[in-house]
């Protein structure tokens, strides 16, 4: 995207969350599948595990902040993973068996993770400042807004977008 006019909000969160995909889709576009359960250690996370957590991540706090469905459940992404977790698991504190018990392939990981983006980007579309001032989260103290919810999965999805960018490098290497 060129900035040349300026860059309104949806414009930005919108380069933003693309950042995430298309890092995403790096660290996991043409990988085989004993890469992508690569552990550096043995209560590592894999890159499997990093790009499924990062994507349910962002399909449950989006969906939860625009009042959506997520597209886990809604696409059938959930039964084609089959993962021995409940349906509404996005990883947040997960043991390291449930890190070991996500075993996808890339394609179905890419699929995903483009059809989370899909839904980021319509959830985005015409978004303004003024909405970056909504509540979406009460059970904080300050509440959270949904600016605040949007940087942190912005946050966490690049974090481990290049967590799993690294992991590859490293394998590739050896």
């Amino acid at each position: 995207m060129v900035w040349n006019d300026g860059m309104n909000t949806a414009e930005l969160l919108t380069d933003a969350f693309t950042r995430i995909s298309e890092t995403s889709r790096g660290a996991v576009e043409g990988v085989p599948d004993e890469t992508l359960l690569l552990r550096l250690d043995p209560d590592a996370n894999s890159i499997s595990w990093l790009v499924w957590h990062l994507a349910r991540n962002q399909d449950d706090h989006l969906a939860d902040a625009f009042d959506g469905d997520q597209v886990w459940t809604a696409q059938g992404f959930a039964a084609r993973f089959d993962l021995p977790f409940t349906t509404t698991a996005t990883g947040y504190g997960q043991s390291s068996q449930d890190v070991a018990a996500v075993r996808a392939s890339a394609e179905l990981l890419l699929e995903y993770c483009d059809a989370v983006h899909t839904a980021t980007l319509g959830y985005l579309s015409g978004l303004t400042d003024a909405d970056l001032d909504r509540i979406v989260d009460t059970n904080w103290d300050p509440p959270v807004t949904l600016g605040v919810r949007l940087i942190s999965v912005i946050a966490d999805g690049l974090q481990h977008a290049g967590q799993a960018a690294y992991i590859r490098g490293i394998a590739e290497r050896r």
